[in-house]
């Protein structure tokens, strides 16, 4: 074992060694891998890995005993084993902690602790901290992807105590991580209650109860109608010039919007756009003018409304509504937010989801006066203000708690955590 030459001070009896001389084997599987069958080992990869960094098995392939035998390079993880992401997915590292055999992809490295010098849990935590990151920037490599060679992981710098205070130093952090994570659970579960909030507030806004505190369940208030939008908007789709980016009808100086001009941009106004086209191609297309109510009608991301501030032409995943008075733009841009959820889980019969015109001309719509819709907008925005300030706080407490795990990691592998 050979003590290496890092600047960083460690604590008496510490020592920094080599990644490799702490382990019985860093390895990966060969390139080029057999047919997939469907016995034998299951076969993963990092699309296999989840959020919280366990393995998925229910979309493994498998590769047969024989087949694997006869790889000219093979590991197979085992519990105890780490498996570590070397491109692509760097960081994303696995801790094996069941017994089952199966395989992983050659994406990644499988790093085998020698039990006697060093605990597994002592270097999976080490390759989740910030150390890591230090060792890995010496040695990636970047082509299409960033990777790192088996070779580097093994001279990755490692800082190693004597068993038992690894052992102090994996007790110390679970217990941080225990009491961190309680907190990050009540965030997230925070977070959850208020987008539960939201689809209440817009729910309770088209039935009426932001302005109307009496209301009967299943009824509109006094004064309140319910109407098609057909009766008070002509819907219709875009189009877009064929063949697609034909520099006849494309890269022009007239904005073309697309499904991602609609739902890329953050809040109720569109007033950008990426793309263009010319004259030639106005008569494929379809052309609205600035104030014009829009709805993402195709695709995953369906069901989102914009009020478009722009002179503009629009594609054919797109929906416009015309002749629409633009004193309810806003409580019509409410109410297709209230209804973005339900408009993805209609079934329109095909593999790519899309909404018809005529089904959004048959939607019907709560309506009251032009004042009254002016007071529910007014009553949203002051309710959704509060609760974004809320997930604004929220989401500055979460990236507070991954600075303090990085912080708890980085103290523990210097010898300042216990």
């Amino acid at each position: 074992m050979k003590e290496e030459g890092n600047n960083e001070q460690l604590p008496e009896g510490w020592k920094w060694v080599r990644l490799g001389d702490v382990c019985k084997k860093i390895g990966d599987i060969d390139h080029k891998m057999p047919k997939q069958e469907t016995t034998g080992y299951p076969y993963v990869s990092t699309k296999d890995f989840t959020d919280d960094l366990k393995i998925s098995f229910e979309n493994a392939k498998y590769v047969s005993e024989e087949d694997y035998l006869n790889l000219s390079r093979k590991i197979k993880p085992e519990r105890g084993d780490i498996i570590f992401p070397r491109y692509g997915t760097i960081g994303k590292n696995i801790l094996i902690d069941f017994d089952k055999e199966f395989l992983v992809s050659y994406s990644c490295a499988v790093i085998k602790p020698d039990r006697d010098l060093v605990l597994s849990k002592y270097v999976y935590l080490y390759s989740l901290s910030p150390k890591i990151w230090e060792e890995i920037r010496k040695y990636i490599v970047e082509t299409t992807q960033a990777n790192v060679g088996i070779s580097s992981i093994k001279r990755f710098e490692f800082p190693l105590p004597n068993i038992e205070t690894q052992q102090a130093i994996v007790s110390k952090i679970e217990e941080l991580f225990s009491e961190l994570d309680k907190g990050i659970e009540n965030l997230r579960t925070a977070q959850q209650q208020l987008k539960t909030y939201r689809q209440s507030v817009l729910k309770w806004a088209f039935e009426g109860r932001l302005t109307n505190e009496n209301v009967k369940d299943g009824e509109l208030p006094e004064g309140w109608k319910r109407v098609k939008i057909s009766e008070i908007s002509k819907v219709v789709r875009g189009g877009s010039p064929r063949p697609a980016g034909d520099l006849r009808y494309y890269q022009g100086n007239i904005p073309f919007l697309k499904v991602a001009d609609v739902t890329n941009n953050v809040g109720m106004f569109l007033t950008t756009f990426q793309y263009t086209i010319k004259e030639a191609g106005l008569h494929k297309t379809r052309q609205i003018k600035p104030n014009t109510l829009l709805l993402s009608n195709s695709g995953a991301t369906l069901g989102i409304p914009k009020i478009c501030m722009i002179d503009a032409t629009i594609n054919d995943g797109i929906a416009a509504f015309l002749d629409l008075d633009q004193r309810s733009n806003q409580y019509l841009y409410y109410f297709w937010e209230s209804k973005t959820r339900e408009l993805r889980n209609i079934n329109m019969g095909a593999a790519q989801p899309n909404l018809n015109t005529d089904l959004i001309k048959d939607y019907n719509l709560p309506y009251c006066s032009f004042e009254e819709q002016h007071k529910i907008v007014e009553g949203i925005e002051s309710r959704l203000s509060v609760a974004d300030k809320m997930e604004e706080s929220i989401n500055e407490s979460l990236q507070q708690a991954e600075a303090l795990r990085q912080s708890i990691l980085k103290k523990a592998f210097v010898g300042k955590l216990i």
